[in-house]
């Protein structure tokens, strides 16, 4: 029997022994940070400019739809051409839009609508590139290691969501917007220079659909054809969709905690923090060959961290909730980013993915607003403890019904092949 190798902190075997995949990761590092310095910079300036929340409400306007819309189209392209090719392109794309936002801060821009367009462009880039983006590790890194790549990829993404807003602080207090969109323009492009150096990364094969119309529906079949796509997905967005917490960070804040602005800010930081820990001891899960059953479980630990969020009366306990439920999020998230992408047949991982990006934008989106529904009709605590409820319910359901799910298993790390015996010198012999 093999003796289980590694230990519960994470896995930097991706980053050790892969050039290619550290380039990856490097150059997704950086975009990771130049997308949430330049969400601050972009919510201050609209609000600036308008002193409206209806101004700051369209910048979801601006973003929600172009990911949606060009997240799909990506999908096509991805499996339908070079996926190095696309990346660099749409990173190429996303590099004018951050120059375009640093030249309007220097004019000195009034114009609410051009703001909104140059951050329409850079997402739209962004989105058509992501699902080509998506099938990157799954190619770079033997299967064993996937999961472990992509525990390292939220890591980064997690510390951008901690550095990348005070980073966007200091850079408008110094040099104004012009200063933040700077550091946003340059750490694109060193995004762009990681992805220079890739491989080339064709589709495997492709379809008979190609490129066509029928390429979105061919990965949706795909998907609805397998236990294990569609019983990851919806986990997912049972997770999401009823148990998102974020819109209602205000209202809680304002009826347990008078309203103080920094405790908002702890809420925040509090699901970050989560997040970081569970990606650094995330040696524990990556390395553990039941991904189905490990995301089933991080998922309802999310439901039910958020519904004791709901009850939470000390700051503490709610702080604590919250980290709790940020550590699940990022096992989860890990551990169904792996399950899919190894689950997908190559012709067919840039549609998938592009349908996994579209529930990763939609199901929080429509969550947030979903909550806030509820809470309106209701309270808050109503609808976090109803909502966490009814995702643990809504995710046992799944459990129940999809034993290929349950049973999934990750391709194990590779045999080494036996160390060859020492060739036995050879008999002298004497007359």
């Amino acid at each position: 029997m093999r003796r289980r190798v590694g230990g519960p902190f994470l896995d930097t075997r991706p980053l050790r022994g892969n050039q290619p995949f550290r380039d990856l990761w490097i150059g997704t590092s950086a975009s990771q940070l130049a997308s949430q310095t330049a969400n601050v910079a972009v919510l201050a300036q609209v609000w600036e400019l308008t002193g409206s929340p209806v101004g700051t409400g369209a910048i979801g306007l601006a973003t929600g739809l172009p990911m949606v819309l060009f997240g799909l189209i990506g999908g096509s392209l991805a499996d339908a051409r070079d996926r190095r090719t696309v990346v660099r392109g749409t990173t190429a794309g996303q590099v004018v839009a951050a120059v375009g936002l640093c030249a309007q801060a220097l004019a000195d821009n009034r114009s609410v609508l051009l703001l909104l367009a140059l951050v329409a462009l850079g997402t739209s880039c962004g989105a058509l590139g992501a699902p080509a983006r998506r099938t990157f590790p799954v190619r770079l890194l033997p299967g064993d290691q996937v999961a472990a790549g992509l525990a390292l990829t939220n890591v980064s993404f997690q510390a951008a969501m901690l550095a990348g807003p005070a980073l966007a602080g200091l850079s408008i207090a110094g040099w104004g917007f012009s200063g933040a969109y700077a550091a946003q323009a340059v750490a694109m492009t060193v995004a762009l220079l990681s992805v220079v150096r890739l491989p080339a990364m064709r589709p495997e094969c492709t379809d008979a659909a190609g490129g066509g119309p029928r390429t979105e529906r061919g990965g949706l079949m795909i998907v609805l054809r397998r236990p294990t796509l569609w019983g990851s997905m919806a986990t997912d967005l049972s997770a999401t969709l009823l148990a998102m917490p974020v819109a209602l960070f205000p209202l809680v804040n304002e009826v347990r905690f008078g309203g103080d602005p920094r405790t908002l800010g702890l809420f925040l930081s509090a699901v970050a923090v989560g997040g970081i820990t569970a990606g650094l001891l995330s040696g524990m899960v990556t390395r553990r060959r039941r991904a189905g059953l490990v995301q089933l479980y991080a998922a309802g630990v999310w439901g039910l961290a958020l519904a004791c969020f709901g009850l939470a009366g000390p700051l503490w306990v709610a702080l604590a909730c919250l980290a709790v439920a940020g550590a699940a999020d990022t096992v989860s998230v890990v551990t169904r980013s792996a399950l899919i992408q190894l689950e997908t047949p190559d012709a067919y991982r840039g549609r998938v993915s592009s349908v996994e990006h579209v529930i990763g934008v939609a199901g929080p989106e429509l969550g947030n607003f979903r909550g806030g529904l509820v809470a309106s009709a209701t309270s808050a605590s109503f609808s976090l403890v109803s909502g966490g409820l009814s995702a643990v319910l809504a995710i046992g359901a799944v459990y129940a019904a999809n034993a290929p799910l349950r049973d999934y298993r990750t391709p194990a790390a590779p045999e080494k092949p036996p160390a060859p015996e020492p060739l036995a010198p050879a008999e002298v012999t004497t007359e």
